[in-house]
């Protein structure tokens, strides 16, 4: 009931400061309008905003400290009703954390006008920036895949100027892939060996889950789902549709193309040669070309999104480990006349490269039994070796990893931290704060940030229920919590 209250939290919140577009009607609503125009408004979201997500994240720690059969029929249904109690309000909230929504609204604009998203930015619309599109989309080629772009153009051309009916269709679409991640990762589990209703609690119900695939609208819900669900299918022997469905994944954004080699080491068997294995893995690329060949040449694009992979690869961000490590460079060498950014482009690029040589190598190493686990840990390799990290990266990576398993130690501690460490990211980063009063932007986000970084060491040290779970005493003395 606690994450519910915070989930309520952040649907108030998000009337203040939720991404709403200049021509939004909303915005001449008489319950929106004091919440969003006003100071007070403003600073009474912002602070509702930072406690809702933070009051999820404890909710979810506490809901994994009280279960304590995890095979228990209770168990599941614990879990299930708070993924649905969480998860339900957040459909009600003007979009938080991201605009990329009004994003895929604009770009799906283009394709119903005709145009070639991939050569025509999204500032081919007229009045594109009041439809609330991100700027940096203007003149940018989309980095989705056809399947997406269709469904752009689907949602666009059924909700015509409608920006808030486009958002609850796009957040349907969105539901497809949760609802996936729902029915597949308990059978993942099952395969490994791993409690299904655990591995929910740890992907499904996580705040970041439902708050960048709710919330946020991210297209990657539907990419993440398509793709555990073709991985699953694979592993129980109907490997075709396994890659069709894979591919599907990478018809929404084409970072799932990484599955694919470990789809054919599954559809090669278990002891096969390595002649085998590779001509297996060949026929399913094959497949998978061919299926988007054909997308491409029914929505006349081609392979245009391949070209569009580079739209966000000069992009980094400072948490990131190779975005951190790429900005010391830059500052040492800046600090002596050289040219730091152009070394760190390099360390960037050399970052990327490591990702790939991980890839590589589970590609070739490793047992058989573990080919999903391996799958998983070569997109981590991905999101991790990248120089640019976003919270919902981090998402993609917990079905997999939740379901093939996660032991009660410095893996559960890292993800607590990990969740919680986003959740601020994202309650003190993405806020719309109307420009004309008193709290301006920079002023919001260090309230956001004060706030959820004083709940977190709460949570931490003085909790005096959750403060256990930092302690390594906490799991050595024999909790219940099972792998």
């Amino acid at each position: 009931m606690l994450g519910l209250v915070g989930s309520l939290m952040l649907v108030v919140g998000s009337l203040g400061v939720g991404w709403l577009p200049g021509s939004s009607p909303l915005r001449q609503n008489p319950l929106i309008i004091p919440m969003r125009f006003t100071t007070v408004g403003v600073v009474i979201c912002v602070i509702l905003l930072a406690v809702g997500g933070m009051l999820l994240v404890r909710s979810w720690l506490r809901l994994g400290q009280q279960i304590r059969d995890w095979a228990s029929a209770d168990a599941h249904r614990s879990v299930l009703r708070a993924i649905v109690l969480w998860g339900a309000p957040m459909y009600a909230t003007i979009p938080l954390f991201s605009r990329d929504v009004y994003s895929y609204i604009a770009q799906g604009l283009v394709m119903v006008n005709g145009l070639d998203p991939y050569q025509d930015g999204v500032s081919s619309i007229e009045g594109f920036f009041q439809r609330g599109a991100d700027q940096l989309w203007s003149e940018s080629p989309p980095p989705y895949g056809p399947l997406f772009l269709w469904i752009e153009e689907g949602i666009v051309s059924l909700a015509g100027t409608n920006l808030e009916l486009s958002v609850m269709l796009f957040r349907l679409a969105s539901l497809v892939g949760i609802l996936l991640c729902l029915w597949v990762v308990p059978k993942l589990a099952r395969l490994h060996g791993v409690d299904p209703t655990r591995a929910l609690w740890l992907s499904v119900a996580n705040p970041l889950f439902l708050t960048n695939f709710i919330a946020a609208v991210h297209n990657d819900a539907l990419m993440i789902g398509l793709a555990v669900a073709g991985i699953y299918a694979t592993a129980v022997r109907r490997p075709i549709l396994g890659i069709l469905l894979v591919t599907a994944s990478v018809g929404v954004k084409p970072i799932t193309i990484v599955f694919l080699p470990f789809l054919g080491l599954m559809w090669a068997g278990r002891g096969a040669s390595w002649p085998r294995r590779i001509g297996y893995c060949a026929i399913t690329g094959l497949i998978s070309l061919a299926v988007l060949a054909l997308a491409g040449a029914l929505n006349g694009l081609g392979f245009g999104w391949i070209g569009a992979l580079s739209t966000t690869g000069n992009v980094w961000i400072w948490y990131a480990p190779v975005g951190m490590l790429g900005l010391a460079v830059a500052t040492i060498l800046n600090a002596f006349g050289l040219d730091g950014w152009g070394a760190a482009s390099v360390v960037h690029l050399a970052g990327k490269l490591a990702g790939f040589a991980v890839v590589g190598w589970l590609f070739l190493v490793g047992n058989h039994e573990k080919l999903i686990r391996r799958a998983a840990l070569a997109l981590a390799a991905i999101v991790v070796f990248a120089p640019m990290i976003q919270g919902w990266y981090v998402v993609w990576l917990l079905p997999l990893l939740a379901a093939t398993g996660m032991r009660d130690d410095w893996q559960v501690r890292t993800l607590f931290l990990i969740t919680a460490f986003l959740m601020i990211y994202a309650i003190t980063d993405q806020l719309d704060v109307f420009p004309y009063l008193n709290v301006d932007l920079n002023v919001a986000r260090q309230l956001a940030a004060l706030i959820g970084l004083g709940f977190t060491l709460y949570l931490i040290f003085l909790d005096p229920r959750t403060s256990r779970v930092f302690r390594k005493k906490y799991w050595d003395a024999g909790r219940t919590l099972t792998i």
